[in-house]
């Protein structure tokens, strides 16, 4: 038997407003009047950390400066990823220098010049901790060689570039905001290099190229900071880089639409992203850094003679300033420290610590063929030539000695006259070589002023002795049409004020 409940419309009506209007009664009653207020809901700690996330307005703003190196960015990179470039072993890449400020945006910068440092560095964080020792490793095995160059005949408005032989990886140069500004730089390191072997294969490590960049502080020095940016890149042998990013193109044509969607498009350049400043103050804040200064040791040190006459002009040992003697070459018996020391003043200072345990004598024994493989053909022919350097014959050579006084000969020696008995009074003069390079009369004077202890502005004027006894001036002809090895003794007579002095050449 069923149950039919018959009810009108309205009372059920009625019925279900009179119980939903129950059961919100007391909603938000515990909470009181403020529970909705928008701003304590905003401080709490969830919406503060997103806000923290968030970019400053500063932040937001275009920077002072934009690099762009002129080379495609890869497309096998996904979106949201940092770009990657692919660069050839050695080979010049332009990376445009861009004044990025709006009018009126560091007005400061007007009519100044900025210095802009440039690196190659590892981009894995694994390798930055070991940075040294990899370079140091790499050194090694490529001694000589940078890993960064800049191309200075292409390069358009750089300044002052300098590299400096410690730092293998980084150049720097100042350039003008108000010209175009173009450096083409060359990483000759490639990403295998840094790459232990793994099952066979060699799959390449990515660097960085960061440029940082700053402006002069109080004390003149660019130690101010103002920009820095960086892109990710990988180096291959030479034309290995077009070689990959046509199979990186290749694979993105045989993806489908949906699949290329998730990938970014390959630009013709690649735009530098903004980054932290390399922390390498010591590098940027010195000008001095990039040109390594030493003290001179005595020029005994680095010559094969331990005794340096200084009254003998010689082609190795010029005692005049302004003589033009070569260079000084390497004892067989330098010590480490001696030889260190020879290299550095030689210019040879980026081979001081792969030379930092070769004596003299270690140095010396290398062969030709040796200091190319080690240093390369162009500094290893050049470090050979220094070390087996020797001296360039003098055009002219001339032998002089100064008159002694009456009856105190230069030296007395015991001479055979003919009936075999021996006589004690003969005196022998001693003569001093004089070599000439310029075959003038200034450079002779000089160079007897040195040899006779005289000052050179005492002496007024110099004759030789002619036929009859005539006195002539001594010129440059004269000099030029002097007989190799002639022989001279000069006499010295005093003028008239007796302040000056003439010297005869008989």
């Amino acid at each position: 038997m069923a149950w039919v409940l018959k009810m009108d419309d309205a009372a059920i009506e009625s019925g279900l407003v009179h119980d939903f209007d129950a059961s919100l009664s007391g909603i938000g009653q515990e909470l009181g009047a403020g529970a909705y207020s928008m701003s304590d809901v905003l401080a709490l700690p969830i919406f503060k950390q997103e806000d923290s996330n968030l970019p400053p307005e500063s932040k937001t703003k275009n920077p002072p400066f934009q690099y762009v190196l002129c080379a495609a960015t890869s497309p096998a990179v996904k979106l949201h990823d940092e770009t990657l470039t692919y660069l050839n072993q050695g080979q010049s890449y332009e990376i445009r220098m861009l004044d990025n400020r709006k009018a009126g945006e560091l007005p400061e910068l007007n009519n100044q010049m900025v210095k802009s440092t440039v690196r190659v560095v590892f981009h894995d964080r694994r390798l930055q901790y070991t940075e040294h020792q990899q370079l140091e490793g790499w050194r090694w095995n490529r001694p000589g060689d940078r890993l960064l160059d800049i191309d200075i005949p292409m390069s358009v408005g750089i300044i002052e570039p300098k590299t400096h032989p410690s730092q293998l990886n980084a150049a720097e140069f100042l350039w003008d905001l108000n010209k175009r500004t173009s450096v083409f730089v060359q990483v000759h390191c490639i990403s295998t290099e840094f790459t232990p072997r793994k099952h066979g294969g060699e799959k390449g490590v990515p660097f960085r190229i960061q440029i940082d960049t700053f402006t002069q502080g109080d004390g003149g020095e660019y130690t101010e900071h103002l920009h820095s940016a960086s892109c990710q890149i990988k180096v291959f042998k030479p034309k290995g880089a077009d070689r990959k990013q046509k199979t990186d193109r290749e694979k993105m044509e045989k993806r489908t639409p949906q699949e290329k969607e998730k990938y970014q498009p390959s630009y013709d350049t690649t735009i530098l992203s903004e980054c932290s400043p390399w922390p390498d103050a010591a590098y940027t804040s010195t000008s001095q850094a990039a040109t390594p200064s030493f003290s001179s040791p005595p020029l005994s040190t680095y010559t094969t003679s331990s005794v340096l006459d200084s009254d003998s002009s010689s082609p190795n040992h010029q005692a005049d300033p302004g003589g033009h003697g070569n260079s000084e070459q390497l004892s067989p018996t330098a010590s480490i420290q001696d030889a260190q020391k020879w290299l550095l003043k030689n210019r040879f200072s980026s081979y001081t610590r792969l030379f930092s345990h070769f004596s003299g004598s270690d140095l010396l024994k290398l062969t030709r063929d040796d200091l190319v493989q080690i240093c390369g053909p162009a500094d290893g022919i050049r470090l050979f030539n220094a070390l087996k350097s020797r001296s360039v014959r003098p055009r002219l050579t001339v032998y002089v000695c100064q008159e002694s006084p009456q009856g105190s000969p230069l030296l007395e020696r015991h001479c055979t006259i003919e009936n075999g008995e021996h006589q004690s009074s003969a005196s022998l003069h001693v003569y001093h070589a004089l070599y000439l390079e310029e075959l003038t009369a200034a450079e002779l004077i000089r160079k007897i002023a040195s040899v006779c202890g005289v000052p050179l502005g005492r002496i007024h004027q110099v004759y030789r002795q002619g036929p009859t006894g005539i006195h002539i001036l001594l010129s440059d002809q004269m000099v030029y049409n002097l007989s190799d090895e002639s022989c001279f003794l000069i006499s010295t007579v005093k003028d008239e004020l007796g302040e000056g002095l003439h010297l005869i050449l008989k």
